[in-house]
């Protein structure tokens, strides 16, 4: 027999129930929970991987449209959104707007009539998505977007289905360089989780961009001159090859090479000093860059390069200018009048008004270039051409010029070879007492003696040995050898009445650090009366530090040496500056002299300067003096010296010892 079942409280058994009920809710909610979080955990995984991605991409890509091309398709394959565009912010003429970069990631090709409404417009800050994003600096989200008056695309949006946008700004620093937008035909609303995300895929985007700039400035920094921000050399002489190699594929095609130097740069830089001169040179950069943006370039029409003209600064005060697809040369020849016009107005360097001019060589590829060397070189020989004929010019190259850029060239080569082997010598022409007819000193006039026999005269050489610089040697060897044709006339006429010689000093010469050291040793060394040693020294060559040439003049007194002026009133600096300076002796310039006779108001010029120079207690030396009536006016007037062909050509040494006793034997006799 079976035992009787027991049966279960009810009460309990609804106990058992409510308790099951409970485990089976809290086991819902933990796995509800546990799957939320793993939900979370795998968004943050997948945004920690997309901006490893970034990062990643932004490291390795060679260029910032490769790595926003791979952005905007990884960024939209992360959202799930089928559509991305990303903007660029420019700046010109002092706006600012966005354009499109034209770069874009698209799921398929139905949304073509958006992207061209896209690509064909700017937009200015604050307007639309893109200029709202870039004025708030933040991510913007937009839902509705086809019936949203701020989406400037809207009738484009509703015709592709285009329903949600969103974009955020992609930083460098505090500024916002580009816009990233994306597209969705769903209706989305704003995630916060993206919204926040974003910013820190705009910091990895602007990073590249950074870098690029870096990049960038490394490049332009290498190309570019520091000053004046032009081209440099390097580049100009790049796109040079460019033009030239562009001219041999087309034989329609024309360029010119414009080489500029400013005039009397140097007088700036050396009266004002090195800041002003490097101002100076910053504001003719900006009026050459005018002059080449004005309405009337010279390119043609129908020009296939981009620009008509590359102004670059090759350094110190040269300009190039390389003009691209002209008509012909008369084209550079107006951008040459340009410049010109460019440089006429005064300059404002620290509160004074400098003026400057220039000298402008061209050469065209009409002439048949194969290499840039070559086409510069002739520019450049043009320029010194300029340079020769006035200054503040233009001049064309043509192959005469070539010919005479050889032959100085082999001057020069002569010229070493002539200081090597000691081909100079020294004439000397007689200063006279117009008073008494003695003689009173001796000029020391070098002349070149060719080995063939030939007697090069100064006005064929010292040019080029100024140019060169050889003229600080061979004044080094004038003044030693006029010293010692001054030792022999004192032997001849001791004390008092040895004659002074007189030495010129080139602008090189003076320049030199050392002159009054080189001077004093000459003197000790050879055994002269310092007092029978004059320097002559030209108005141009004292123009600069005035401070300098007092105390170099200073010194020189110290020693004994008389210092005269030579060529008065040809130079830069007029008469203001005689009173502050130890001078001895004025010479004035021959080409008064020369019209006295026929011209009143250059005796009234002479006769003014003498006037000066004897208030200042300065001797007055006429210079070339030719006929008697010359010599009868200057003497009617209290001149006290002449030196000139009326008493005697320059004449060598034993010739002038001899000329000396004549003149000494002739004031002695009693009448």
């Amino acid at each position: 027999m079976s035992e009787p079942i027991e049966r279960c409280d009810p009460d309990e058994l609804a106990r058992i129930k409510r308790r099951l009920e409970r485990e089976r809710a809290a086991r819902r909610e933990a796995e509800t929970v546990s799957e939320r979080g793993l939900r979370r955990l795998y968004a943050r995984e997948q945004e920690l991987l997309l901006l490893q991605d970034v990062a990643t991409a932004a490291n390795l890509s060679q260029s910032v449209r490769d790595f926003f091309q791979y952005a905007l398709a990884r960024i939209c394959d992360f959202m799930a959104w089928p559509l991305g565009h990303a903007y660029e912010v420019v700046s010109a003429d002092g706006e600012t707007r966005l354009r499109s970069m034209t770069l874009w990631y698209a799921r398929d090709d139905a949304v073509g009539t958006f992207r061209d409404a896209t690509r064909l417009r700017e937009f200015a800050p604050g307007e639309g998505l893109p200029g709202q994003t870039f004025i708030s600096g933040k991510p913007q989200w937009l839902t509705g977007v086809p019936d949203r008056e701020d989406f400037l695309r809207r009738s484009e949006a509703r015709a592709c289905l285009i329903s949600t946008a969103c974009a955020f700004p992609v930083h460098v620093g505090e500024e916002v360089v580009a816009v990233f937008e994306f597209f969705s035909e769903r209706a989305l609303q704003p995630s916060q989780s993206l919204l926040a995300l974003m910013p820190q895929v705009g910091l990895h985007l602007g990073r590249a961009i950074e870098r690029q700039r870096a990049e960038d400035r490394l490049i332009h920094d290498a190309s570019h001159d520091p000053l004046t921000g032009l081209p440099n050399r390097a580049l100009f002489l790049e796109r040079l090859h460019q033009s030239i190699a562009h001219a041999r594929r087309k034989a329609d095609v024309q360029f010119a090479v414009l080489f500029i130097d400013l005039d009397r740069f140097k007088i700036v830089n050396d009266s004002l000093g090195h800041l002003a001169g490097d101002r100076l040179i910053t504001q003719v950069a900006g009026r050459l860059t005018g002059a080449l943006r004005r309405e009337d370039v010279v390119a043609r029409p129908d020009a296939t390069t981009p620009d008509s003209s590359t102004l670059a600064r090759l350094g110190g005060d040269e300009f190039t200018i390389l003009l691209t697809d002209i008509h012909d040369p008369s084209d550079a020849v107006r951008v040459a009048n340009r410049v010109k016009d460019a440089l006429h107005q005064p300059f404002a360097i620290d509160g004074q008004e400098v003026y400057t001019s220039a000298s402008i060589g061209i050469a065209s590829s009409a002439s048949g270039y194969e290499s840039a060397d070559a086409i510069l070189r002739d520019a450049d020989l043009a320029m010194y051409r300029a340079k020769a004929l006035g200054k503040a010019r233009w001049e064309l190259f043509d192959r005469e010029m070539h010919q005479a850029a050889m032959t100085r060239l082999a001057l020069e080569t002569d010229l070493r070879h002539a200081l090597q082997n000691e081909e100079f010598v020294l004439h000397y022409q007689p200063v006279v007492s117009l008073r008494t007819g003695e003689v009173a000193g001796f000029e020391a006039l070098v002349r070149w003696q060719k080995p063939d026999g030939e007697l090069v005269l100064p006005g064929g050489f010292i040019e080029t040995m100024e140019d060169t610089g050889l003229i600080v040697f061979l004044g080094a060897w004038v003044l030693r050898e006029a010293c010692r044709a001054a030792r022999i006339l004192e032997e001849l006429y001791p004390g008092e009445r040895a004659p002074s010689i007189s030495v010129n000093v080139s602008s090189r010469q003076f320049a030199q650090p050392d002159l009054a050291a080189q001077i004093r040793s000459v003197i000790a060394e050879v055994g002269i009366d310092p007092h029978h040693l004059r320097l002559e020294i030209t108005e141009s060559a004292m123009i600069g530090d005035m401070d300098r040439v007092a105390a170099v003049l200073r010194e020189l007194k110290e020693i004994g040496v008389r210092v005269s002026i030579d060529d008065f009133g040809t130079g830069y600096s007029s008469l203001s500056y005689l009173h502050s300076l130890p001078l001895d002796v004025l010479k004035i310039d021959r080409s008064f002299v020369s019209a006295i006779a026929r011209n009143g108001e250059s005796l009234q010029i002479v006769r003014t300067i003498m006037s000066l120079a004897h208030n200042l207690g300065m001797d007055v030396i006429a210079e070339g003096p030719e006929d008697a009536e010359q010599v009868s006016q200057l003497r009617s007037i209290g001149c006290e010296f002449g030196q000139g062909y009326y008493f005697s050509r320059p004449i060598d040494l034993p010739a002038a010892i001899a000329f000396l006793a004549r003149t000494r034997s002739a004031t002695e006799t009693p009448c």
